[in-house]
């Protein structure tokens, strides 16, 4: 970033830093970032939460209720994204032919919440619901190609990995609608008057 600039990660805008790199005194000069410039890694949601294949059912749903979230990665034994759960995976257990009677009432409300988690069965694993081949991006990521995978794979989040498929962040499509809410913020310019 070119000197006597800051981007500020709040507003998603950069901003001419103070010092007046200008040399127009009394001025502080504010420009908008461009949208398509952001990446995965300025607008992702770390601390990522995962599963393992091996994880129950069961336990996975008493932590998507408890985080009030909506989907979590799947890791192998050496942390490797393998996999995506979601809420959605969970409306397998119904389908015709299922093994798995549906409960008297509907299970899920909403994205995040699930109704009578201690009814599921507790003898399944993640690995069998899962959704396997995970779409994953990286850090450089540009939020133009993010949108794109999301559209094309009819998904609401993405896995950001590092080097190694191990997973460092999670983008959604509620991250990307923030992301240009931030970026139509107009920063005005603050100038300070010459007489008094």
């Amino acid at each position: 970033m070119e000197a006597g600039v800051e981007f500020d990660w709040h507003t998603g805008c950069t901003v001419l830093a103070r010092g007046n790199p200008t040399g127009r005194r009394g001025e502080i000069m504010a420009k908008t970032a461009r949208f398509f410039d952001l990446t995965a890694g300025q607008i992702m949601t770390r601390n990522v939460i995962t599963a393992t294949p091996r994880t129950s059912l069961r336990s996975a749903a008493r932590l998507l209720e408890h985080l009030r979230i909506s989907g979590l990665p799947v890791v192998d034994d050496e942390g490797r994204c393998i996999g995506v759960l979601s809420t959605t995976d969970f409306l397998h257990l119904f389908e015709p032919g299922s093994l798995t009677p549906p409960p008297e009432e509907h299970g899920i409300f909403c994205d995040w919440q699930l109704s009578q988690v201690e009814q599921l069965p507790a003898d399944q694993e993640v690995g069998t619901y899962m959704t396997r081949d995970p779409v994953t991006v990286t850090v450089d990521t540009s939020i133009d190609e993010i949108s794109r995978k999301m559209l094309e794979k009819h998904i609401h989040r993405i896995v950001v990995v590092d080097e190694h498929t191990r997973p460092i962040g999670i983008v959604s499509s509620t991250d990307v609608l923030a992301a240009v809410a931030r970026s139509r913020q107009v920063v005005e310019p603050v100038c300070e008057s010459s007489t008094r």
